[in-house]
């Protein structure tokens, strides 16, 4: 196992994780943006009014109105990333972090209309009546490369589970288990339950349940978000100052205390990006291929609000809430990650500018850097180390008040520690301390700012239930229609008992290799969607000139 969750994140470094990845998904954005001349300004408000219903006809073809498919999608795109996601981006970038996450979310905007209406022009009815589309289908039936077509749709139904269900039933058993004490094993029975009941009924159902669960989770998180942004108003200005001053000039804080350049904020912001609104990728034109109409332009100018909604809203909510509240660069107490780790061979010290220089070099891979790690023994009594010699590192911050432990925290720890090559050798020593944080655990420290106080920390927990399970029915939904494109309609239920059963596993085991799978079959999708969609330009250009001219006939 090991072998392979090496292969694929070194695969997913040189694709997803290269530099110039980035660069391709928004070059893409930005071509379309000014070659369509910025649709995202020019129908934003003409998309507003298709999906309040104004010209929908009840005998167009389709399973869904305009509404459900953009609630679907927006249950597949809002979900943890926009929790946790935004947590990690600005932890490993800073405010400059959430600047490019704005702007992929702009330029995702073009990308995501073109991409829906594309795939919805060449979407078919399958033998079962239902609707079925995506970029597979353009592929296949406009572009003639059907190899293009079963990679795309494979790699779909791989992302299904690496994206949308696994790791998502595993987030919500985890944090369920911390804030409820609830066991793993019981929360995920019961939402796979649920979810079972949910996809088995088809996109019909699943559209039914994701226009009211979508609205419902929005409502509740914004609530609690602005308690916290409210209560902490005097640094709103100093947050929008820092996310846009830094995109331009690079920041010190950025990344804790050990800092982040200017290109590793660009880098995370776009890539955190894709991940929370998923414009390129190719997903959500499956979900609005289901949309009742005539005019694929139309759901095209629908999907425009994508991510508009869940980055520029709900993912700035959640920025504003980590930097208002202050947290962001502040240790606090936590249970240390072992990924988080690291042992090095000396003592540093944070108010000495030549050792946080020399950290600096040593996390973000500089080719001069001489920190190396620490191989050796440590002594402790009653939990704490009596020998010297080292630092520890956790989460890019020189942790302190360290304790060490065995199973539990319950448990302190009197004895050797082996180090070896800046790692403890011992898999049940459980270290604590106070450091940095990030991702799920520093949005529900940053929640606990606000008017609810401590109260606040399960709105962050309810939120990444409802969010997770409702981007698990997305994309159960996505994972059918590629399974539909392989294999035909008779494919469908034994992939949706398949996922209902790796939903209930995931909260109960070690998902990391299939992430790691998930990471590449990510790329593997949006690559040949931002491929195929650049061949079509000309087709696209010209359906949306016919379809502007229809809307404004006398």
């Amino acid at each position: 196992m090991d072998a392979l969750l090496d292969f694929f994140n070194t695969l997913d470094g040189y694709l997803g994780g290269a530099k110039w990845f980035p660069y391709v998904l928004l070059g893409v954005g930005a071509f379309f943006t000014v070659y369509l001349k910025f649709p995202q300004i020019r129908y934003f408000k003409h998309a507003w009014k298709v999906v309040t219903g104004k010209f929908d006809k009840g005998d167009e073809p389709g399973d869904t109105t305009h509404f459900q498919s953009l609630t679907t999608a927006l249950s597949g795109t809002v979900g943890t990333g926009n929790i946790s996601g935004v947590a990690f981006a600005i932890f490993l970038g800073g405010p400059a972090a959430l600047f490019w996450m704005w702007a992929t979310a702009f330029f995702g905007m073009t990308t995501k209309f073109v991409e829906v209406t594309l795939s919805h022009k060449y979407r078919v009815k399958t033998d079962d009546g239902t609707m079925a589309g995506g970029p597979m289908y353009y592929m296949d039936r406009r572009l003639n490369m059907k190899w293009l077509a079963v990679a795309f749709a494979i790699a779909t139904v791989i992302s299904s589970f690496g994206t949308g269900n696994l790791p998502q039933s595993n987030g919500i058993a985890t944090s369920i288990e911390s804030t409820f004490g609830f066991s793993p094993a019981i929360v995920g029975g019961v939402l796979a339950v649920l979810l079972g009941l949910v996809i088995l009924g088809g996109i019909k159902r699943i559209a039914a349940v994701t226009s009211k669960i979508v609205p419902f989770m929005a409502v509740v998180y914004i609530v609690g978000a602005f308690a916290v942004i409210f209560a902490n108003a005097e640094n709103i200005g100093p947050a929008f100052a820092a996310i846009i001053g830094d995109a331009f000039t690079g920041s010190a804080a950025a990344g804790g205390f050990l800092g982040a350049s200017l290109a590793y904020a660009f880098n995370r912001g776009v890539n955190r990006g894709l991940f929370s609104n998923e414009a390129g990728q190719g997903s959500a034109p499956i979900a609005h291929a289901a949309a009742k109409t005539k005019e694929p332009c139309s759901e095209g100018m629908v999907s425009i609000l994508e991510p508009f909604i869940d980055t520029i809203i709900i993912c700035t909510i959640t920025g504003l809430v980590i930097l208002s509240s202050g947290v962001w660069n502040q240790k606090h107490e936590n249970v240390f990650d072992r990924s988080d780790m690291k042992f090095i061979q000396g003592e540093y010290i944070e108010s000495n500018q030549d050792d946080v220089t020399a950290l600096y070099k040593f996390l973000n891979e500089y080719e001069d850097a001489k920190v190396i790690e620490y191989t050796g023994e440590i002594k402790v009594v009653n939990g704490v180390a009596v020998t010297g010699g080292y630092t520890l590192i956790n989460a890019r911050s020189l942790a302190e008040d360290v304790s060490y432990h065995v199973g539990s925290v319950d448990d302190v720890f009197t004895g050797t520690l082996n180090i070896v090559n800046g790692e403890i050798s011992r898999d049940n020593i459980v270290v604590s301390g106070k450091s940095l944080v990030h991702s799920a655990s520093l949005t529900a420290i940053a929640f606990t700012k606000g008017w609810f106080g401590e109260y606040g920390k399960y709105i962050v927990s309810v939120g990444l239930m409802l969010f997770a399970f409702s981007t698990a029915i997305a994309w159960s939904y996505y994972g059918d229609r590629a399974m539909t494109y392989l294999l035909g309609p008779a494919s469908v239920m034994p992939y949706r008992v398949i996922y209902v059963a790796g939903f209930f596993w995931a909260a109960i085991s070690d998902t990391t290799l299939v992430w790691a799978l998930s990471a590449v079959a990510i790329v593997v999708m949006t690559l040949p969607n931002l491929f195929g969609i650049m061949l079509l330009r000309k087709e696209m250009k010209q359906t949306v000139n016919d379809y502007w001219q229809k809307v404004n006939k006398p």
